[in-house]
């Protein structure tokens, strides 16, 4: 008996995730009639037939052992009824059809380790990057940073206090896979690499390291009879692109490799128009495995923003509505010309104005 054809897979586009959806989910799709909140870390679902869908959101370290997913679907196959998805903030989400379900549910998560919350305004998981694990380019490991922020943030998860959601990110270069963000931990080389000219020609392809400069500071040379890369330090940026392509052009530094934190990032479109960050504290020391430095810079900002900012506003709303020169004020952090924007227009982003705000 011949074996069946098998069919082609399709290797550009979203997969289709409806076979991986809650039976419920699938019978109402685009047929709600109204969700809300019933409590921090529950969403719940009513569609105009009837059914109801009751959500809890719990967060995840991101980068999870084996036994950790195992364990997190034994909690799906004994308490939501085997259904649950991933949030792009890594948050595990499980879906149950009633509500009796919720609390045990809820019970069992924080018994083995998941902190329920992160819906509404409260401060969700942060986004970050793979950092040391995985990244062949790290210059710190994020997900441990995330571990040691959000050791101190686990009640602003759990709790629905803040203005509007603060999403966050970190990232382990300034390439910045974690993306925009209401707060940004990035850092940053402060230092031109180091080049490893025995390596350079074996290794490299140096056309296209060369290509790779934003600000052409690299040139092929001749160093000791071996074809290799020179480096004009007064044009170099510290970026690290070029260190991808030629890892024997070491960036990385354990005194030089500094956290930046950035702020005012977002994608929403609701209330005002997607922002970009603008960066406000540098030179934070690269101080693991508990960065006290970093949270203590994060934890300063969030707490005036908490106090200070209106309903519904997110951050760049409220930096926004305050000033840059008023937010510096706020959160005491020491303003220098190399912070928010240098470039021509910058007059504009600094509200430097006459205009009264309030």
């Amino acid at each position: 008996m011949s074996q069946p054809q098998m069919r082609r897979a399709v290797e550009s586009g979203v997969p289709d995730n409806r076979q991986f959806l809650h039976p419920l989910l699938i019978k109402n799709y685009g047929n709600w009639k109204y969700h809300d909140r019933p409590r921090p870390g529950v969403l719940h679902h009513v569609s105009h037939s009837g059914d109801e869908v009751w959500t809890v959101r719990a967060g995840t370290q991101r980068q999870m052992d084996v036994h950790t997913i195992r364990r997190l679907c034994d909690i799906a196959d004994k308490y939501a009824e085997s259904h649950v998805r991933f949030t792009i903030r890594s948050n595990i989400e499980f879906m149950v059809s009633s509500f009796d379900k919720v609390g045990p549910l809820i019970a069992e998560l924080e018994a083995k380790g998941f902190p329920v919350g992160g819906t509404g305004n409260s401060v969700s998981m942060i986004s970050h990057t793979q950092g040391w694990l995985h990244c062949d380019i790290p210059g710190t490991d994020a997900s441990c940073a995330v571990k040691a922020l959000m050791d101190e943030l686990v009640d602003e998860f759990r709790n629905e206090q803040m203005p509007n959601r603060v999403h966050m990110s970190t990232s382990c270069c300034e390439i910045n896979c974690g993306g925009q963000a209401d707060i940004a931990i990035i850092i940053q080389h402060t230092k031109p690499p180091k080049i490893n000219h025995d390596l350079v020609a074996n290794v490299c392809e140096r056309p296209t390291v060369v290509a790779r400069c934003p600000v052409a500071a690299i040139r092929p040379a001749l160093v000791n009879g071996k074809p290799s890369l020179e480096v004009d330090e007064k044009k170099c940026i510290c970026c690290g692109a070029c260190y991808p392509p030629c890892p024997p052009m070491q960036i990385n530094d354990p005194e030089h490799s500094k956290f930046a934190i950035w702020v005012g990032g977002k994608n929403s479109n609701a209330r005002a128009k997607p922002t970009f960050m603008k960066m406000v504290a540098a030179g934070i020391p690269n101080n693991p495995p508990r960065w006290p430095e970093v949270s203590e810079v994060v934890k300063r900002i969030l707490r005036v923003y908490k106090a200070d900012a209106r309903a519904w506003e997110r951050m760049s709303d409220w930096i926004e509505r305050i000033g840059w020169p008023r937010f510096f004020e706020k959160t005491e952090l020491p303003f220098t010309k190399y912070l928010v924007d240098d470039w021509r227009g910058a007059r504009a982003n600094l509200n430097a104005s006459t205009h009264i705000r309030f």
